[in-house]
Parts: C-alpha cells; structure tokens; sequence
C-alpha cells in the first residue's frame, strides 16, 4: 500500500513539473510574440518619424527621408540648404524665419523650409549645392536659382513672382548648338564661346549654372557676348572635328577660326575673361615715350608692330596672330612716324625688343620682321615664340610656363634682385651665365630665384649645398641633374654643360626602395623603375598616381586591385601605381595634377599617355577604358 501511495505522489510531481514547463513556454512565446509586435510597431515608428516634417520657427526642416513627401501636391516652395558651421548661415536665420511667417500669410499660404546640406547629403546632390546658404525656388518640384538680396523684401518679391500661377521660366541664355545650326552660328560671330559636354559628366553640371549666369549676364553687354554649348555625346561629328576628348571642353571662336578657352569657370571669371577676350589683342601706342618707358622698366620682351593704319593688310595678319596668344605675349601697334623711327621700323615690320636689363654683347638689341602678303599667322607666331626670352633671362614662377617649358633648360640659382641697390650683384653672376650661353644655342638658359624655387633646388638636392649660387639642368622627359656644390664661374659651369651635352651625368630621381618582391596583380612603381616599366614599349600600362592621404585613392583601392586579377592573365598588359608624393614621375608626359591621375600607355605611344577622364573608376568602368585603347590584349583572358 506504501508502495502505491508513493508511485502516486511521484506521478503527481511529474505531472505538475509538465503543466509548469508548458505555462513557461507558453508564457515565453506570448512575450517573444509580444515583443515582435513591440519591434513591428518601433520599425511603424520610426518608419513615420523617417517621413515626419518637424517644423522650427515656422519653418519646415527637410531631410533625404520626408522630402518627397513634404513636396507632393505643392506647386511653391522655398528652401534653404545651409550647414549648421556657417556663419553666413547663422546671420540669415532670423530673417529667413520672418520670411517664413510673411509668406505662411500669404495668399494663398507658401511653405518655407530649410535643409541641413551636411546630413541630407542626396539633396545636397541632387539640388548641386556647393555653397552655403543656397537659396532655390521649387516650382512644381523644378529648382528656380535665387541670385538676389538675401532680404525679407526681395526673397518675398521674387517667391511671389514664381509663384504666380501664369509664371514660366525664362528661355535659356545659352544657345543651343547641333551639326545644322553650329557652323553658321560660329561662322558669324565676332566672338562666340562654346562648352562642349556631356550630360553625365559631374563637372558639366556643376558648370551649367555659372555658364548661364555668366551667358545671362553677357548677353547684356553692348555688344552682347553670346554662349553656347554642344552636347558631345549627341553631336559626335562635331566635338570630333574640335578635338574634343573629356568634359567639359571649353572653346572660343572668332568668325569660325577656333582658339582656346584657358580662363575660369565661374560666373564672374567667365564674364571678365570673355570681356577682356572681346577687346583687341594689341594696345595701340602714340608717343615714342611710352615705348622708351617700357623698354626701360619692363620685365618681358616688348613686341610692337608698326603699320600704316587699320587697312594695312599687314595689320591685319599681325592682330590674327595676336589673337591666339593674347595670354602669352602683351602686344602693341602703332602707326605713328615717332614711334616708327625710334624703333628704326618701317610700316608693316614687327619689332621685338628685349627690356635693357636683359641685353648683351652677344645678342642683337632687336629682333624684325616685315609682313608681306604671303607671309601666314603662323610664321607671325612663330617669331614671336622664337625671339620671347633673352640670351639669358629670368625664370619667375609667374612666366616660367609661358617662357620657360623648353627643355633642355640650364637654371642658376641665387639670390636675384633687380632692385637698385642689388642690381649690379644679380648682372655680376648673370654676365658669368653669358658667357656660357652664346656657345650652348640649342639650350634654353635662365637665371632664377632660389626662394621662388626652394622645392625645386630641394628636389635637386641643392637646398643644403653652402653655396651662394647652385646649377641645375631641367631636361626632357622629365629628368633633373645637378651640378656638383662647387664655386660658381664660368668655366665650371661651361664643364657641367659639356658632361650633360656628352650623357655623362646621372640623373637626380626621388624614388622609394624598389620592391623586393612586385609579382602581385597591381605592380609598383618607384621612380627609378618608371621607364623599365611604365615606357616598355613591349607592354600596354595602366598606371594610377595616387597619394596615401587620398580618400578617392583608398575608395578605389579594392576595385584597382580586383581589375588587376582580372587581367593578370594578359602578359603584355600591366596594372600599375605610384606613390606621387614620395616619387619622381620622370616623364613630361605623365602630368599628375590631382588625386588619383590614371594614364594607359599604349606599347607604340608611350610618349602620349592617354588620360582617363570618366568618373567611373569601377572594374567595369576601368575595364571599358583598358579595351578602348589597348594594343596587345588576347581573346583569351582570365575572367573573375
């Protein structure tokens, strides 16, 4: 009976344990389903707080979430994109919240909002903003630049105007050109500047408002200046004829004839460069003193041309070829009788003079050339170029591009001064440079500044040398040599010379150690093995030029490296890269201007790199870009 009675109490535990067990697990799936209701209704939540407008001062605040919302059914609407640092920004802010509450009274009421360009980084994009405040106009979804006062009065003024329900846009600024139209526009215009782009290039869009503003503005001139822009990737024949290569291309005319646009890319600076474009290339001089002062206080060379008056058929050459090098050279004309026979010139001869500190025993005081019916612009150019610097000038970081790009180019450093009292010392060391210079004419040979050139006497080892004056030659290709620290004259310099003329001297690269080991898909490059493998002439190259520093570079890294496996298979094909900021790029050609520079190198063109201009620095897109101008790739490659 005990026996029974205790089977009956164990069977009553266990089935007590079980009910208990049950509860738990009921209990914990009606707190887990509980819970996801809890989670559901968090995710309603903040789905509702991601598209909720709040509003400050009355203003409404936007962001990448509510703004299409916010936007539905609204036919005006003003928005502010600021960034919480700006200064400009803080000062607005009262005013912008009373331009608020005028236009909330209005009727009917319009909205005002404003949005946080460093957190809504997509609207920020999508409305091209790069400036805080940016004030834009949102008529039926479409953006209306605001350029005025940024005052209650003239913002209320303007939104009501755009708001109206008869408003429309005014027609475009710039004209539109294609292949039927483009000839005779550029044919009859005096002068026309015209952007060649692509709809998807990112510099293209973020020119487009300051071209318009700055055609608007231009139109208005007396005599208007017109704009105009081609789209390349439509008008192909076009752009092709122009040389067009990347975006945007900048080009002016003058009655067909094409020039370069070399000037800014912002509103006013287009409008300043295109007004001083408009005027004529040559200033005409009257008074024989005018010359005389020049000659004696100049720094460049004085270049005058003398006529008969404005229907001399020479004048007329003469002004054709200023035209193209207008940002080179300061020219003038004259066609007076003083100033003719100061110059010993008859009408129709170009005279080029040298300032009188720069003349010499060993070159003629002026250089002349007479125009006659068959001479070409050309010819008139190219005596300008040939006869532009002295015997020996004087290389500035302000004409050292414009002067000074010949190479081989002999450099002497010190410290020059023509100012008064250190003018005799500055000619002492530049009659040393003289000497050499007259038996060396197929070198270019300049004095220089060692403070406007202390990186580049760094570069070539020269910044710590002792001496008062040091000697560098700047040669093709890239490539610098240094004379040896040494006390300067002229015969010590006549024997760096002659070692260059002979390839005797080893040029100076900064480089990093060359890799042990440089078998991966992305080989590197140091300077000193640049030639051996970007200039082989056996294999096409793909090099990037890239800074540790650069958040672009490190973006790009992984797909730099996986485009390199992809054709590690390709035997004359090589993916390279090069540190620029701890090396040389030993070649003229290879010009690194930003962060990352990508070229291909072509096996039969390695002296023309050509660049890559696209934005999608993908697998895909590098991928495209290799194929384009590859020489030597297989059918047979590895894929990924």
């Amino acid at each position: 009976m005990r026996k029974v009675a205790l089977l009956l109490i164990v069977l009553l535990g266990v089935a007590h344990f079980a009910t208990v067990s049950r509860c738990e697990e009921d209990a914990a799936e009606e707190k887990e389903e509980t819970d996801d209701e809890e989670s559901d209704d968090e995710e309603e939540e903040d789905e509702e707080d991601d598209t909720e407008v709040k509003e400050e001062n009355g203003v409404s605040v936007l962001t990448d979430g509510n703004f299409e919302t916010f936007m539905e059914g609204k036919d005006t609407v003003l928005v502010e994109f600021y960034a919480p640092w700006c200064g400009h920004c803080k000062q607005f802010a009262p005013e912008y919240e009373k331009i608020a509450q005028t236009l909330k009274e209005s009727d009917p009421p319009i909205s005002v909002a404003k949005v946080d360009a460093t957190v809504a980084t997509e609207l920020a994009s999508r409305f091209e903003v790069s400036g805080y405040p940016t004030i834009k106009i949102l008529k039926n979804g479409e953006p209306v630049d605001y350029d005025g006062e940024r005052s209650e009065k003239a913002i209320v003024a303007r939104v009501k105007e755009v708001a109206a329900p008869d408003w429309k846009p005014p027609p475009e600024a710039t004209l539109v050109l294609t292949k039927d139209n483009f000839d005779e526009t550029v044919n009859e215009a005096d002068i026309i500047l015209v952007e060649f782009y692509a709809p998807w290039c990112g510099h293209c869009k973020r020119l487009a408002p300051e071209y318009e503003k700055a055609a608007k503005q231009l139109s208005q001139r007396s005599p208007p200046i017109p704009l105009a822009k081609v789209d390349a990737t439509v008008e192909n024949e076009v752009a092709s004829r122009f040389g067009v290569t990347g975006y945007p291309t900048l080009k002016i005319f003058r009655k067909g004839k094409v020039f370069d646009y070399n000037g800014p890319r912002e509103q006013h600076g287009i409008v300043d460069y295109m007004s001083e474009q408009a005027g004529p290339p040559s200033k005409q001089v009257q008074a024989g003193k005018q010359v005389q002062e020049i000659i004696k206080d100049g720094d460049d060379a004085v270049i005058v041309g003398v006529f008969s008056g404005e229907q001399d058929d020479a004048y007329e050459i003469y002004i054709e070829a200023c035209h193209a090098l207008r940002e080179d050279f300061t020219f003038r004309h004259t066609f007076s009788s003083e100033v003719s026979k100061l110059l010993k010139a008859s009408p129709g001869q170009i005279v080029i003079v040298q300032p009188e500190k720069f003349r010499s025993k060993y070159e003629p005081a002026s250089h002349t050339l007479a125009v006659k019916d068959s001479t070409s612009v050309s010819e008139v150019q190219e005596f300008f170029k040939k006869h532009a610097i002295p015997l020996v000038g004087h290389r500035k970081p302000s004409n050292d591009a414009k002067r000074y790009s010949k190479r081989p180019l002999v450099v002497v450093y010190y410290g020059v001064d023509f100012s008064f009292d250190f003018r005799k010392a500055t000619q002492f060391w530049r009659s040393k440079v003289l000497e050499v210079a007259k038996d060396f004419p197929e070198y270019t040979f300049a004095i220089a500044d060692e403070e406007d050139f202390a990186d580049e006497l760094k570069s070539l080892g020269l910044s710590e040398s002792g001496e008062e004056v040091n000697v560098g030659i700047l040669a093709d290709g890239g490539k610098k040599f240094a004379m040896e620290p040494e006390e300067m004259d002229s015969e010590v310099l006549r024997d760096f010379v002659i070692a260059f003329k002979k390839g005797k001297l080893k040029p100076i690269i900064k480089s990093q150690p060359v890799p042990k080991n440089n078998k991966g898909p992305v080989k590197v490059v140091v300077g000193k093995t640049f030639d051996e493998i970007v200039m082989d002439s056996k294999k096409d190259v793909l090099i990037e030029f890239y800074a540790p520093w650069c958040g672009h570079c490190k973006k790009m890294e992984p797909d730099y490296l996986t485009l390199g496996k992809k054709y590690k298979g390709e035997k004359n094909l090589v993916i390279a890269k090069m540190d620029s900021t701890a090396n040389d790029v030993p070649n003229d050609s290879y010009k690194v201007e930003g962060f990352p520079t990508i070229y291909f190198a072509p096996s039969n063109s390695k002296q023309s790199p050509v660049k890559f201009e696209g934005g999608d620095r993908t697998v895909e897109g590098l991928s495209k870009f290799i194929e384009q101008h590859a020489t030597k790739l297989s059918q047979n490659r590895d894929e990924l």
